[in-house]
């Protein structure tokens, strides 16, 4: 395994619930790199995630995420690989009977934070980095759909992870909204975490380019985007 790759998969199959979603693939994510999975509903890029993020066990091949074997990984290490990583779904999985603080400060609690200061500081720093201080008070249904995708990416920095796993982030979102919340894992990025997304919204591929595989038919390619797709103007 390369030291430099936070993320190397190698002739690794990735299985969700016994069926084989992705054969026999090799990958390799180099630290601060900005990444998109694109691919078709059911092509296997949430499987992918979820096998990086070690909620799908990693069965064959090899597999490393910021120094973890995946093939050897045993359960109590996993809260330790997740504290690198900052995941944030499409579905959101706020609590909805908690506000904006109490959803963080919940996960700081439950990783170990004690002291109340540091907690309300970690809370007010993450929430500051997505522009939602003023809505720390406000319930999940009170916010619209960008507002509480906010919430989960500040939830997701929390730890300050190495790297951010997203999972088709803005599915359910604007176009205006969803520029705004991918300007976010870009300002992220050039803070050097490293970022990969699943996504089908090409525009904002297009808007923001950056490398870009493609999961499909089992297996997954690399994909260029020519300097005619790309976008011109400064985002």
């Amino acid at each position: 395994m390369s030291e430099e790759n936070i993320i190397e998969l190698i002739n690794a199959d990735i299985v969700q619930r016994d069926h084989v979603v992705l054969s026999d693939i090799s990958l390799e994510i180099k630290t601060g790199e900005f990444v998109y999975m694109i691919g078709k509903v059911g092509s296997g890029k949430s499987s992918l995630i979820k096998t990086l993020n070690a909620e799908l066990p990693l069965t064959k091949g090899e597999g490393t995420v910021a120094g973890f074997n995946l093939a050897d990984l045993k359960t109590r290490d996993i809260p330790f690989l997740r504290r690198k990583l900052g995941v944030v779904f499409q579905d959101f999985r706020l609590l909805s009977d908690r506000n904006v603080y109490d959803n963080l400060s919940f996960v700081l609690k439950a990783t170990d934070w004690k002291d109340a200061t540091e907690i309300e500081d970690r809370v007010l720093a993450v929430l500051d980095k997505v522009a939602m201080t003023n809505k720390i008070k406000s319930m999940p249904h009170q916010l619209s759909g960008g507002e509480q995708q906010r919430v989960v990416i500040a939830r997701a920095l929390l730890n300050n992870p190495e790297i951010i796993l997203a999972d088709e982030p803005t599915g359910n979102l604007d176009p205006q909204t969803s520029i705004d919340l991918l300007q976010i894992f870009k300002n992220l990025n050039e803070q050097g975490k490293t970022v990969v997304i699943a996504t089908h919204d090409y525009p904002l591929i297009r808007r923001f380019p950056a490398r870009i595989i493609t999961v499909d038919d089992q297996k997954i390619y690399e994909t260029v985007i020519t300097k005619k797709e790309k976008s011109s103007g400064n985002e």
